[in-house]
């Protein structure tokens, strides 16, 4: 590589700028009506909601821990929107907005991080599997279940295709690197959607990556873009076409989406600690929802009553995201043994009866939770 080229400046797919202007790109072109962009801008408005309520209730107790999303909420959207119904989706532990795309109940994200479930969701049922924590897991998951997708024949054009979502952070793990390859020789239909927020943890990204993270597709040997992710229409036109292409027999396809984390880490982080003041500031100018908002406004496709009514619709989910999560039940000690194997297990169910025997011991003890 020459220094001309390690420098050079990656294309940033746009379709909407910071401004609220929309421009189509040659080679992703978005035909989307205006009633579906006032869909994605609620979308935007109520999963930002949702976050932040459940910020609030882990500051108040109330929740162990959450990783928040704002300012990557245009990068889960138009990546989410993208998704068939038939598609799967393999997220990583931040992907509120794809989890709401993909119908899974803000109960069941709650629960997992109230630590009153045994499980989560039916991975089934939505096309979205379990949150992974550790980093960079899910990518390899991903690119096995494509693997067998393809080994089906659950392909073209009505078929299966698969998605996995990870950081910039992931990007230096062994699985990640692991999985692009098995992607690339085995020409998987599978989309590598890496939300680059900056910062992996305390970490920036010069420390993750000398290039941009985009051009390490092409080291493996398949394609790489990089879209502007607080571009919910840009990236709504990327994935579309990652999809498709993956479909297709075409193999996978990495995704850049260039964005930026505004809060921290998780609760338990305080990013003002290692990152700078102004540059957060400066991403507020770039803030997803503002641009939708901009849009929709200076070209007369929503009106006051629509703005103020998604409002509404934000603060009664909000309140409903905190009454739901204090009524969240705690499970049965016993509950735990219930979903591991689809077949009785001789081993687990001795091990059910000798805990059961153990919970028994303390009958009629005072404070025991049965």
């Amino acid at each position: 590589m020459s220094d001309s080229t390690a420098h050079e400046e990656p294309e940033l797919i746009q379709l909407l700028t910071p401004e609220g202007e929309f421009v189509q790109h040659p080679d992703y072109p978005l035909d989307i009506t205006p009633e579906e962009v006032r869909g994605l801008y609620r979308d935007l408005v109520l999963v930002r909601r949702v976050d932040a309520e459940a910020v609030a209730l882990q500051r108040q107790g109330e929740l162990g821990l959450w990783a928040s999303l704002l300012g990557q909420e245009a990068a889960q959207i138009g990546s989410g929107r993208a998704l068939r119904p038939n598609d799967m989706a393999f997220p990583s532990y931040r992907d509120h907005g794809v989890a709401w795309c993909r119908g899974v109940d803000h109960k069941q994200l709650l629960g997992m991080f109230r630590g009153v479930t045994n499980g989560g969701w039916d991975p089934a049922e939505h096309g979205f599997h379990l949150y992974a924590i550790v980093i960079g897991s899910q990518t390899l998951h991903a690119t096995g279940y494509a693997m067998g997708v393809q080994r089906d024949g659950a392909v073209g054009e009505d078929g299966t295709a698969v998605i996995t979502y990870f950081g910039d952070g992931a990007t230096s793990q062994g699985d990640t690197n692991e999985a692009f390859n098995f992607a690339a020789v085995n020409n998987a239909p599978i989309v590598f959607f890496c939300q680059n927020n900056q910062w992996a943890i305390s970490e920036p990204l010069e420390r993750q990556s000398r290039a941009p993270i985009y051009r390490r597709a092409a080291g493996f040997g398949f394609p790489g873009v990089r879209v502007d992710g607080n571009d919910v229409l840009a990236c709504l036109a990327v994935t579309r076409k990652a999809l498709r292409n993956a479909r297709e027999g075409q193999g996978p396809t990495l995704v850049e989406a260039f964005t930026y984390r505004m809060g921290a880490h998780t609760t338990s982080d305080d990013p003002s600690r290692y990152r700078p003041s102004a540059e957060t500031e400066e991403w507020k100018l770039k803030d997803p929802i503002s641009r939708v908002w901009s849009y929709l406004a200076a070209n007369d496709l929503a009106d006051d009553a629509f703005f103020a009514a998604v409002d509404a619709e934000a603060e009664e989910l909000g309140e409903r995201v905190r009454r739901d999560c204090r009524a969240l039940p705690d499970p049965a000690p016993l509950d735990i043994f219930n979903e591991v194997y689809a077949e009785p297990h001789t081993h687990l169910e001795r091990q059910r009866a000798e805990f059961a025997d153990y919970l028994a011991s303390f009958e009629g003890a005072e404070g025991v939770v049965r």
